[in-house]
């Protein structure tokens, strides 16, 4: 896409391990334009967050490494070894558990203005000056007198609060959230995800939100991608991937949800567990567990069709014009 402020292509990125090597994410590829959020859905260990961590340079070399692929910053290269100045700069992060991800020896302020002192050049005190301003903005009361509090002293909506300040110090061009309502009661969650689309409008930025939770999905993007096994096996808009499901994975995922308008509808589990990525299937990753598998899915792995003229794909088999129709298909167009 040319006007893509962000575009993956058939990333792929592996782990040494004492039991072998794992194979964790698998051809990645997504596009990402200004002002859009994307959101990177899928169960545990599907590879969500090592995907995006390869983008921040984030994977440990060894035991990690990139076997190919390229990531493409306004055209500059995210893969090289000199993309650091791209990172923090442009792309912010937010982690999953700000307990842990924040320097619990370091005031709040402080790790705040380091960001600026290292990418913007700042002198520590207008950087300090920023720091209290940015935590005003998060809506964290007495910014001032927190500024100078360590991360103990804060509580978890604080501290993810905090996070988002830090991410947004050099006004980045996309900011990542992997998982920034894990932790949090529901109260604190919708108010964190209001801060992230007040933040968003306000700095045109762009998101990548990486999430298991599909209720946050269906409030916060605009585009979604849906993870299994490493691969990305279906991409479209929110109406696509919830009112339209494809892949017989989504369409799962979809059945085990509870519904506001169904109340009384029987959730359905997918059957089975997910494929072991030490070593991944040859076919479909996901022809185990699918009532709808047929001969080719175990053979040849599928590629990313068409579902309809929007941007809607689909990685099955199913969608190919020579595949059979089922009595209870995967929705069709």
């Amino acid at each position: 896409m040319t006007d893509s402020i962000l575009s993956v292509r058939d990333l792929a990125v592996e782990f040494d391990t004492f039991g072998g090597v794992v194979k964790a994410v698998r051809n990645v590829s997504f596009d990402l334009t200004a002002g859009q959020t994307l959101a990177i859905v899928g169960e545990s260990g599907c590879g969500k967050s090592v995907t995006v961590q390869s983008l921040m340079g984030l994977i440990p070399m060894p035991p990690g490494r990139i076997t190919h692929g390229r990531a493409l910053f306004k055209d500059q290269d995210l893969l090289s070894t000199g993309a650091r100045g791209i990172r923090g700069r442009h792309m912010g992060m937010i982690f999953q558990d700000p307990m842990t991800s924040l320097n619990p020896t370091m005031r709040i302020g402080d790790q705040i203005a380091e960001t600026l002192v290292v990418h913007k050049q700042y002198s520590r005190k207008h950087a300090k000056d920023e720091a209290v301003s940015l935590l005003a903005r998060t809506h964290i009361p007495e910014p001032g007198r927190r500024a100078n509090q360590y991360p103990f002293e804060f509580s978890g909506g604080m501290l993810q609060r905090a996070m988002i300040a830090q991410a947004l110090a050099c006004e980045p061009a996309i900011l990542i959230a992997d998982e920034p309502t894990t932790a949090l009661d529901v109260t604190i969650q919708a108010q964190i995800l209001e801060l992230m689309k007040t933040l968003q409008h306000d700095n045109g930025m762009s998101i990548i939100l990486i999430t298991h939770d599909l209720a946050v999905v269906a409030r916060m993007a605009d585009q979604v991608a849906v993870m299994y096994a490493g691969e990305i096996v279906e991409t479209g808009s929110v109406e696509d991937i919830f009112y339209q499901p494809a892949h017989p994975y989504n369409q799962g995922l979809q059945q085990a949800m509870t519904s506001n308008h169904e109340p009384d509808r029987v959730l359905s589990p997918i059957p089975g567990s997910p494929p072991d990525l030490f070593s991944p299937p040859k076919g479909c990753g996901y022809c185990k567990r699918c009532p709808h598998a047929m001969s080719v899915c175990a053979e040849h792995p599928p590629y990313l069709t068409a579902v309809d003229a929007s941007s809607h794909q689909s990685r099955c088999w199913l969608h190919h014009e020579l595949a059979p129709v089922h009595n209870n298909p995967v929705r069709r167009p």
